[in-house]
Parts: C-alpha cells; sequence; structure tokens
C-alpha cells in the first residue's frame, strides 16, 4: 500500500523531476513528509509567488518542465501571477497545491480557497484530485499537456485526504496517455508548405518574423539555416531574442514599441511576413492595420488559435516550428529561389544609418552598463530582466549569441519576476553566469529572494538599474502627461546595505569610469554579488512607438546626419 502523497513523488521523478521550488503548509504537509528524504531537490523560496517564477525560470533556462509546490489558500492563491506569467509565455510549468480534504470542499474552511476555479482562465489545464489511486494517472497527463503543443502551466490541486490515501498498488504502473480533445499538431501541412515556398520564391521584400515559439521549440537552427538559403532578413520579438545571433548580418533585432528603426520600416514596407511562433502581440504591431500593410502573410504556429486572431493571413501553417522551417527547408533545396538583392541594400541602409544610439557624455546611461556588461560576457551568459524599462534597455543592448539566453516576462509583463527566475535559471545551468537586470521598482517586488540566494549560495549577479523611479510609468508620464509624475517617484533605498544583511557582497556605482571594473568584480566573486547604479534618473528607452500608432511611426528615432545619410 501506498499513500497518495508516496505516488506523486514517485511519479514526479518518473517524469525527470529533480528539484521542486515550494514554500510548505499545513495542507501539504504530508507531501514534504515524503518529499523529505525523496531525493528530489527542494529550494524553500520566502514567497509562494517566487516559487512559480523560479520553476518559470527553471523552465525556459534548460528548456525542461518546470515544478512548484505550495499549500492551500493563501499559498495556492499566491501562485496566480506566476500561473498566469507561464501561461501567456507558453511556458512549461506545474504547479502542485495543496487543498481542505475533500469532505470539507466547499464549506469555507480554513485556508480553503477554490483554486482550479480561480487558474481556469490561466492554465493550460487543471485538475482537481479526488482519489489517491488517480495520482499517477494525472500527473503523467499534467506533464504532457504541459510540455507539448503550445506549452503551458498545469495546476494539479491535492485535498489532503488525497494526500494520506492509501492506494494498492502493487508496482510502478505505466498509465498510457490518451486524451480525447487534446492532439496537437506538429508536422505542417505539405500543400500549406508547398504555397508559403512559393509566396517566397514570388517575393521581392520578405522578411520574417520570429517569436518565443522558435526558442521554446528549439528550432533556431533551422531558422537561421532557411534565412541563410534564401537571404531572409529576420526581426524577432522580445521573447524571440537569441533565436539568431544578434550580430548576424541578416537579424534586424527587435521589431514593435521599442524594436530597431530598422526593423520597424522593413515590417512595413515588406511585401511578404513570414511569422514563426509568433502572436501579432499589439506591443509588437502597433496599430493592426498600417502593420505590414502591403504584405503578403505565412503564419506558422502550433496553437492553430493563434492564427488569423489578429492579423489575416494568406498562408496558414499549422504545425511545430522546428518541423515546418524543416520540411520548408527541404523543398527550398530543390528549387531555384533568386536573392532578393535590392531589398538587401535597402534594408542595409537602414540597419546602418538608423543604428541605436544613446547619449555619450559623462553621465551614466544604463545602456552604456548594459553594453558594457555584454562585452565582458562576451554575448554569453543568462539574462534574466524585470520588467520595465531595465527590460527594454537589456532587450536592445545586449548581444545575444543563442536561445534560452533571454529569460523574462513578455506576456504579461510581471514585475518581480526576474529575481526569482534568476534564481531558478541558475538551478537550471549551474555553470552559466546568470545576471538579473533589473529596477529599484521591480526588484523590491520580491527583494525578500535575497534570503533564497543567501541560504543556497546561489550564485546570480544582481544589477539594479536605481534611477528612484517606476521608470516606464514616468516615461509615459512625461510623454503623455506632461510630466505629472503622480506616484511614480521612490525614495533612496541602500540595496548594498540590504544585501549586507543576508550576508551578500555589494558595490553602490555612480561613475560611469567605475562600471567596468565593478562589473569584472562582480562576474569573478564566487558567489551572489549585487551592484546598486545610480543611473540618469530621467532617461528614457528609445525610439519608442506611442500606443495605438504604427511602428513606423516612432519617437526618439536616431536621426542620420548627412554624412551618414549619404552612405
Amino acid at each position: 500500500m501506498k499513500t497518495g502523497a508516496q505516488i506523486l513523488i514517485e511519479s514526479l521523478k518518473d517524469e525527470g523531476t529533480d528539484i521542486i521550488f515550494g514554500y510548505p503548509g499545513g495542507s501539504v504537509l504530508p507531501i514534504y513528509d515524503v518529499l523529505y528524504d525523496s531525493g528530489i531537490k527542494h529550494i524553500l523560496v520566502r514567497h509562494e509567488q517566487a516559487a512559480v517564477h523560479a520553476a518559470d525560470g527553471y523552465a525556459r533556462a534548460s528548456g525542461k518542465t518546470g515544478v512548484c509546490l505550495a499549500t492551500s489558500g493563501p499559498g495556492a492563491c499566491n501562485l496566480i501571477s506566476g500561473i498566469a506569467t507561464a501561461n501567456m509565455d507558453s511556458v512549461p510549468v506545474i504547479a502542485l497545491t495543496g487543498q481542505v480534504p475533500t469532505g470539507m470542499l466547499g464549506n469555507d474552511a480554513f485556508q480553503e480557497s477554490d483554486i482550479t476555479g480561480i487558474t481556469m482562465p490561466v492554465t493550460k489545464h487543471n485538475y482537481l484530485v479526488n482519489d489517491a489511486g488517480n495520482i499517477r494517472r494525472i500527473v503523467r497527463e499534467a506533464f504532457f499537456i504541459a510540455g507539448t503543443g503550445r506549452k503551458g502551466p498545469v495546476l494539479i490541486d491535492l485535498p489532503k485526504d488525497v494526500q494520506t490515501g492509501q492506494v494498492d498498488e502493487s508496482e510502478n504502473l505505466k498509465t498510457e496517455i490518451n486524451l480525447r480533445g487534446y492532439k496537437p499538431t506538429f508536422r505542417g501541412h505539405p500543400k500549406q508548405i508547398k504555397s508559403a515556398i512559393k509566396l517566397i520564391a514570388e517575393a521581392k521584400r520578405p522578411i520574417v518574423y520570429a517569436g518565443g515559439g522558435v526558442i521554446a521549440s528549439d528550432s533556431s537552427a533551422e531558422l537561421i539555416q532557411l534565412a541563410e538559403m534564401l537571404d531572409l532578413p529576420v526581426t524577432t520579438t522580445m521573447m524571440g531574442l537569441g533565436a539568431i545571433p544578434a550580430h548576424h548580418p541578416l537579424n534586424l533585432g527587435m521589431l514593435g514599441m521599442h524594436g530597431t528603426e530598422a526593423a520597424n520600416y522593413a515590417v512595413t514596407e515588406c511585401d511578404l511576413l513570414i511569422a514563426v511562433g509568433a502572436r501579432f502581440d499589439d506591443r509588437v504591431t502597433g496599430k493592426i492595420e498600417l502593420f505590414a500593410p502591403n504584405a503578403k502573410v505565412i503564419h506558422i504556429d502550433v496553437d492553430p488559435a493563434e492564427i488569423g486572431k489578429n492579423k489575416a493571413v494568406d498562408v496558414p501553417i499549422v504545425g511545430d516550428a522546428g518541423e515546418v522551417l524543416r520540411e520548408m527547408i527541404n523543398l527550398s533545396e530543390t528549387l531555384d529561389i533568386k536573392k532578393k538583392d535590392p531589398w538587401l541594400v535597402k534594408i542595409e541602409n537602414w540597419r546602418e544609418n538608423h543604428m541605436m544610439k544613446y547619449r555619450d557624455d559623462k553621465e551614466l546611461h544604463p545602456q552604456y552598463i548594459i553594453e558594457q556588461l555584454s562585452g565582458i560576457l562576451e554575448g554569453e551568459g543568462i539574462i534574466v530582466s524585470e520588467v520595465g524599462q531595465n527590460q527594454m534597455w537589456a532587450a536592445q543592448y545586449y548581444g545575444f549569441k543563442s536561445p534560452r539566453q533571454w529569460i523574462s516576462s513578455g506576456g504579461l509583463g510581471t514585475m518581480g519576476y526576474g529575481f526569482p527566475a534568476a534564481i531558478g535559471a541558475q538551478f537550471a545551468k549551474p555553470d552559466e553566469t546568470v545576471v538579473l537586470i533589473a529596477g529599484d521598482g521591480s526588484f523590491q517586488m520580491n527583494i525578500q529572494e535575497l534570503g533564497t540566494v543567501s541560504q543556497y549560495n546561489v550564485p546570480v549577479k544582481i544589477l539594479i538599474l536605481n534611477n528612484m523611479y517606476l521608470g516606464m510609468v514616468r516615461q509615459w508620464q512625461e510623454l503623455f502627461y506632461e510630466r505629472r509624475y503622480s506616484y511614480t517617484e521612490l525614495p533612496q533605498v541602500d540595496f548594498v546595505g540590504i544585501a549586507a544583511a543576508y550576508g551578500i557582497p555589494g558595490l553602490k556605482v555612480e561613475d560611469k569610469d567605475d562600471v567596468e571594473a565593478a562589473l569584472k568584480k562582480a562576474m569573478e566573486t564566487d558567489g551572489p554579488f549585487l551592484i546598486d547604479f545610480r543611473i540618469e534618473r530621467e532617461e528614457n528607452v528609445f525610439p519608442m512607438v506611442p500606443a495605438g500608432a504604427a511602428i513606423s511611426d516612432m519617437i526618439g528615432c536616431h536621426i542620420p546626419d548627412k554624412e551618414e545619410a549619404k552612405r
């Protein structure tokens, strides 16, 4: 006989789980008792929200499924922002929650919450387990659902009497997965793929628009191969950064609200848009009617619900990005598709004449810090950001070389995500340098995780771009609300002193000339390190597309001088 908790832990191990991020409580005590000597590593975070973000960061860095665990009621509810974050960015996470005994469900018992009802809109699927005999099957299904098709979070709610329930399970049964109504499509339709290649052959101004689906499907190599074969310029969403190296000659950088001018101009003038694993998010498209207004559209996505949702499509292809791109490569090899030389020349001119720039003076600018970091790490390492200006500067100025190097909350834009996600990424990749880039506002949303970093000596390097503002909101107030800084100014905080209280070394940097030495010291220090950069307070993220405008209608653009424009 085995208890439900024993079957749960065995099932997690069967799925390859070697680490859980969690926070114990009364309703999960049976699980914690089995977990104690199970061989699965458990990381005790300081807040349940950090548990789910850490599991998310672990999943994004490793390509595996992350697991988090919380007790019932407030513990489970504290997971919701993180579950929603994973859902918006299609990240495979299993959230395990305790629940009051089945006989008390619906009675408003102590620490009861209807977590399956609450999370229904923000999970790919969820389960309320009512019989310990179902746990093994449910765990198998949950991992399958989370990690296939369009990936996402799955929640398993476990009443306490189910955890302690006895099951006569004489052998470790492997149950077959057969889910009616869930049959993801992996291979694209051959006829549609042939139509896509025909459009590429006919196009004079094609461009690839690659999103996070390329990262999730581990198909960066195929994307680069197809782009190089057909000389296709590539722009990526923020979630697609790293799908093609930053300095690849066909890479135009990020598009959208804070994208490069070259990418936004190219999308606006293209005659064929090849969207791969992207969802035409409003921060990317701006005014949708003016997004690639003269282009035919090929849309490749594993989720059929995304195709045609925001933008009419000429050739829809439902399938895994890697599978579809491989078929496109095979078909292209049999054809003689001419290069688009005039288009490539025009794009190169945009790129040369509209480079990302910021003021080069004696002040401490955040873009300079990111550039220095990128140089010191030579574009390697794992960069995790919070949300806001810090996120955009990191996305714009770090030279990512490969996929899964860039971890950030895209769709939901969750402040407080970055720090715990960096912890999770570091556990996933213990030999990599993991750097958190944060603002002073967002860092304070989960600052308590300094305790987790200290307890486990997690060697995360914490860089705070401190402007004593909720910077992105302040920027919008400056540009669109006549500089009325309504409740966005923050008081000064001694972050170095707080880190020291947890036994974490740190530095405060106020001078541009001290940036390189401080970064090198952080990288050379064993264990965690914090740098509090006191940056120019009213620095803005440019270029910027105002909300609702066309992406070619940017403000804060670099205007080439006459000599540049002649080239």
